[in-house]
């Protein structure tokens, strides 16, 4: 048998239950079959369907306030991120009105187009009073006097009040008109600033469009103004920067393409995709729930827009963003790359004059040193000659000199004897004198050693003396702290002697007795509850030595805090005052005084 085949199943029948459908069928009435009350059926179902219709209207009550409860949660976020965002926007708008009124405040102000500016701005207040005067005020002070009305005559009732109220109506129905013709003029002047602004800011991209592609197709003036001696290196740097932006031209025109293709796609006008594009920002990037909030934002701004269109155009606005940030890159990248080219070459076509200019001055600087050389050799030989002239002469006068200084030499050689004659002479003169000086010292110097030989002994004796009288004083002393010690330590032994005498008369003699040794102590037998009464209820656990109840109610202070405190008035600055300087029945001791308020 396969397991996959069902299993046989065997069908037990049973005489009694064909029986009983047999009777059932022939009607044949039986004691088990009661007959049936639809009266009670029909009750048992209605109160079933009340309580199944309580039951779905209970649950359609919990969705609806489920519904709300989450409608309710949305707006709060909402809340939040438009105030952030309002906060945000004026705070932008203060900074730039700050730097417009910076600008305008500045000392340029003699230019044409600034002078417009400010008659601009001063026919523009003008223009705001007159209109606050002419619509904005009468509108208020119609209000307030149907206010009034309605609040003390049309109180009252009759035919007189009647034609007032159709007065009134027809007032309010003249400012109508009146406020609905002056908006629709408001809206065709915002309608045609609005169109002018369009056009303006459309020619200003084509214009930077026409200027990004003329700078795409236009070579570099850097490249153009330069001058190269090799026009064949000029001409191959000019074509391969044409090489260079044709492939980024092909690159913008894919990515405009693109663009275009993307922007065809999209499920929203130009306006709606304007508010929508509002929306996203209010909605910073770090928001938690930033996709479910601005979603559920713009299926209220465009209801007639499904959600399956809204997701659709904001996955070709990010397709959009990322194209036109690709394309930002392209051109940055190209303006990078155009900026390094140009660079190096500029630094080529340098390096290529510099080469060039380096040539023709070697070759100019060949020419100069064969000149040089030619004009050297004939110098050389006209300094030769010269030279050989200089050195005959030279030599003519070196021995002329020579002769000159031998005779010389002759004379001061006689000289100097002559002189060396004088100078013994000198010097032996000066030795004698030398020697009658020297001696003449030696002898005050005997006589001087002498006297103080005699001073040096009559000087150790008078210091043995007072060394001999020092060491006498010294003994004296050291006596006199001997018998101090002595008598010190007598007093001390006499001393000790009086309190042993002491200790022995006032000594403890305890007799032997161990049956008291052996016993219990007065605190075993407390923790053994030995020898203690029974516990009375109402026998005070502690002897209070204190104030009683009477006594401390007597005390002007505490009836004074009271009575302070009923009235709520015990934590005020006069409570603190007064309760200080409030004196007791009985003045305290001077070493009770209380120094907390002195704190």
């Amino acid at each position: 048998m396969n397991k996959r085949d069902p299993p046989f199943m065997t069908i037990q029948r049973n005489d009694s239950s064909d029986n009983l459908i047999f009777h059932m069928k022939n009607g044949i009435r039986r004691i088990k079959y009661k007959p049936v009350d639809y009266q009670q059926l029909h009750t048992l179902t209605e109160a079933k369907k009340s309580a199944s219709a309580s039951i779905q209207l209970k649950i359609k009550k919990t969705v609806q306030t489920s519904k709300n409860s989450k409608e309710q949660t949305l707006i709060k976020q909402h809340k939040q991120v438009w105030w952030q965002e309002h906060q945000r926007l004026n705070e932008l708008r203060y900074k730039v009105e700050l730097e417009i009124k910076s600008f305008l405040n500045e000392e340029k102000l003699g230019s044409e187009c600034l002078s417009n500016f400010m008659d601009l701005e001063q026919e523009l207040s003008e223009q705001w009073c007159v209109y606050l005067k002419n619509v904005i005020d009468p509108v208020q002070q119609l209000r307030a006097d149907l206010k009034y009305r309605q609040h003390h005559i049309l109180q009252r009732s009759g035919p007189h009040n009647e034609f007032n109220s159709v007065k009134v109506l027809e007032e309010v129905d003249f400012v109508k008109k009146q406020l609905k013709a002056v908006f629709e003029r408001l809206n065709l002047e915002q309608q045609k600033i609005q169109n002018d602004l369009s056009d303006w800011s459309m020619k200003i991209l084509d214009h930077s469009l026409e200027e990004k592609s003329n700078l795409l197709s236009e070579l570099p003036m850097e490249l153009e103004t330069l001058e190269c001696p090799y026009p064949d290196l000029k001409s191959s740097i000019l074509s391969e920067f044409c090489n260079f932006t044709e492939k980024y031209q092909k690159k913008l025109q894919d990515f405009d393409l693109q663009l275009e293709d993307i922007y065809r796609n999209f499920q929203l006008s130009e306006e709606d995709h304007w508010i929508y594009q509002a929306i996203l920002d209010q909605y910073p990037g770090d928001l938690f729930a930033r996709r479910t909030l601005y979603l559920d934002m713009l299926r209220r701004y465009f209801p007639h827009k499904s959600r399956h269109d809204l997701v659709e155009h904001e996955k070709y606005c990010d397709q959009y963003r990322f194209a036109r940030e690709q394309r930002k890159i392209l051109v940055s990248n190209w303006n990078k790359n155009r900026k390094d080219f140009i660079q190096k070459a500029v630094m080529t076509l340098a390096e290529a004059c510099a080469t060039h200019e380096m040539e023709s001055t070697l070759a100019k600087d060949r020419k100069k040193q064969q000149e040089l050389c030619a004009d050297l050799k004939a110098k050389v030989l006209q300094w030769r000659a010269h030279q050989e002239e200089v050195a005959r002469l030279e030599m003519d006068i070196v021995v002329r000199r020579r002769e000159k200084e031998k005779e010389k030499e002759k004379l001061w050689k006689k000289k100097e004897l002559l002189q060396r004659e004088e100078k013994k002479e000198k010097i032996r003169k000066y030795w004698a004198k030398k020697e009658q000086k020297w001696q003449e010292m030696e002898m005050r110097d005997l006589q001087r050693l002498e006297e103080l030989k005699k001073l040096m002994a009559e000087q150790s004796v008078k210091d043995r003396e007072r060394v001999k009288y020092r060491q006498e004083l010294l003994e004296k002393r050291l006596m006199e702290k001997k018998e101090v010690a002595l008598q010190e330590a007598h007093a001390e032994e006499e001393r000790e002697r009086r309190l042993e005498a002491l200790r022995k008369q006032v000594a403890i003699v305890a007799q032997f007795d161990p049956v008291r040794m052996m016993s219990d102590t007065v605190a075993s037998k407390a923790r053994m509850r030995i020898g203690i009464e029974e516990f009375i209820l109402q026998k005070p656990l502690f002897t209070l030595n204190t104030y009683n109840e009477q006594q401390i109610i007597s005390d002007p202070r505490l009836r004074f805090e009271l009575a302070l405190r009923e009235a709520g008035l015990h934590k005020t600055f006069y409570a603190k005052e007064i309760l200080p300087k409030i004196s007791p029945q009985k003045p305290p001791r001077k070493d009770m005084e209380s120094t907390v308020f002195k704190i």
